[in-house]
């Protein structure tokens, strides 16, 4: 019995679709690789399934810009034409913009003002207010947070002080030290150099007094 006609249309079953698009693209690969090798032909093919699948075959003796370019001398057409047209009007674009945000940068420096009229100067007067608004405040807002920062410093630094303070209090209070009455005796001109306010001396006296150690003088300042 002969094979019978097969219906050309659109295969609805996704699965067959993709087994008869692989069967057949192998067989046009296949068709096209014996053009190369038979008849010297340069052949380009390129395939995109219906799931974005790139397929291409190119003969082993060129490329496909050579290919492009042999078509484009043979046919005298520019296939690139439309496509770097687009690209002058984009890059056309983007030089309008840079012209005008340098020409508003110039402006808000008090530079190329003549041409502009009285409304315009007002908005720029506006726009530059408003500028220097949101710069002040982000200035106060780190000068207010330094000051926080230094604040927190000064008050660790008044803790410790405090607790130096009530330990030297505390020494006061022990019989083995005493204050010494004479404090401009033990004043010296190294702690008025570090910037010392007052000087605080006591003594230790030693409750042994045969031992041969006498008292001895403590610094505080």
């Amino acid at each position: 019995m002969g094979r019978g006609k097969i219906e050309i249309k659109k295969i609805e079953n996704p699965t067959n679709r993709q087994v008869t698009y692989s069967k057949r693209r192998n067989g046009i690969f296949k068709k096209a690789q014996e053009l190369t090798v038979l008849c010297d032909a340069k052949v380009s093919l390129i395939m995109i399934s219906n799931t974005g699948k790139i397929h291409e075959y190119i003969s082993p003796t060129t490329t496909t810009k050579k290919i492009y370019d042999q078509y484009q001398k043979v046919m005298k057409t520019d296939l690139w034409k439309s496509h770097y047209e687009k690209m002058l009007d984009t890059l056309e674009g983007h030089k309008k913009v840079n012209n005008k945000l340098r020409r508003e940068i110039r402006q808000r420096m008090g530079e190329d003002l003549n041409h502009l009229d009285y409304q315009e100067l007002c908005s720029l007067e506006q726009k530059m207010e408003a500028s220097v608004a949101i710069i002040r405040q982000q200035k106060f807002h780190k000068i207010k947070t330094k000051t926080g920062t230094y604040r927190k410093k000064l008050d660790n630094v008044k803790q410790k002080n405090g607790a130096l303070l009530l330990g030297f209090e505390a020494k006061c209070g022990d019989p083995h030290y005493g204050l010494v009455e004479s404090e401009g005796d033990y004043e010296s001109a190294a702690a008025f150099a570090n910037g010392a306010s007052n000087l605080y001396a006591f003594r230790l006296h030693s409750s042994d007094h045969g031992s041969g150690y006498g008292t001895h003088d403590v610094h505080f300042s």
